[in-house]
């Protein structure tokens, strides 16, 4: 194959993602590539997540397209990513990770601390929703959505005092100029696979793109998404989780939100990576039996 057809969603961000895989794929294995958009459901609705589907609303329609054979590969954000595996397509790469913290921008350079009571706060996320309840439940969330450039232009223009933001698009799209605080990941955890990318492809041509493979990143992305299977909570369910990779340990905590913010569980645990077993999937097991014995069902709202 010369020519790598990669699907992608229009807008600027996924663009922007997609051209950066389409030039490690070029230079990887010396072919040339296509982008090719498709219009995903997430892109035709306002909806807030919670009410929009949630999980595969960003991702369906490139996948459906991929199976068409409309392309060879598509390029998702992994935390859009649902969780199940699926009988015809696998993730052949997971580059390396981008900044997987929140990002806070906001009126006159404040941060997060120093909004005053009442600032209206807007992110589509359940997830940080309850955590800034949960952290400045003087504040006023607003449920929004939209690209980049629309979020950012309510607090240029003064319809909210702050927007949160995931620190990787920004990043990728040249846009950390506008953040007034990177938020911290151990005291604020975000979405699991939040900053990764996911390069799919049909079972068996796996070998089109696992050049672009980072083990390191995957083992880390797969402990954090094996939670929130585990949980079986989908991918706007309030859970954050943080693994890292650090001197020979997979490290891995979760935490999960009530939405109202009022409550909070949290676990952790490590082990040996790499090792001859599975760590990613042990460590993950472990943190979310934790969770559903302090009673995590009930506060997902996906379980029964």
């Amino acid at each position: 194959m010369t020519t790598l057809r990669i699907g992608t969603r229009g807008s600027t961000l996924a663009l922007t993602q997609t051209g950066m895989v389409a030039d490690d794929l070029a230079d990887a294995y010396g072919v040339s590539t296509e982008l090719v958009t498709i219009t995903t459901d997430g892109d035709r609705s306002n909806e807030p997540l919670s009410r929009a589907g949630g999980t595969g609303l960003f991702t369906g329609a490139l996948r459906d397209a991929l199976l068409a054979g409309q392309c060879d590969v598509v390029v998702h954000s992994l935390k859009d990513l649902p969780t199940a595996p699926h009988d015809q397509l696998v993730v052949g790469a997971i580059p390396v990770r981008e900044d997987p913290r929140d990002a806070l921008i906001a009126r006159d350079g404040l941060t997060l601390d120093e909004l005053p009571a009442g600032a209206r706060v807007g992110t589509g996320s359940p997830r940080r929703m309850a955590q800034l309840r949960a952290r400045r439940p003087d504040l006023d969330v607003v449920d929004i959505r939209g690209n980049v450039d629309t979020r950012l232009g309510k607090v240029t223009g003064g319809e909210l005092d702050a927007i949160i933001l995931a620190a990787a698009g920004l990043t990728r799209i040249g846009r950390t100029d506008v953040v007034t605080e990177f938020l911290d990941p151990d005291r604020w955890p975000t979405a699991p696979g939040q900053g990764a990318l996911a390069v799919e492809v049909r079972r068996g041509e796996e070998h089109l793109v696992d050049r672009l493979d980072h083990a390191e990143t995957r083992v880390a992305v797969e402990a954090e998404r094996e939670v929130l299977a585990l949980l079986e909570a989908g991918c706007s369910a309030p859970v954050g989780a943080r693994a890292v990779v650090d001197a020979g340990l997979l490290l891995l905590s979760a935490s999960v939100y009530s939405l109202d913010g009022s409550t909070k569980l949290t676990s952790s645990h490590a082990g040996v990576w790499p090792d001859d077993g599975d760590p990613a999937r042990e460590i993950a097991a472990a943190v979310a039996r934790e969770l559903l014995d302090a009673g995590a069902a009930g506060l997902t709202g996906e379980r029964p």
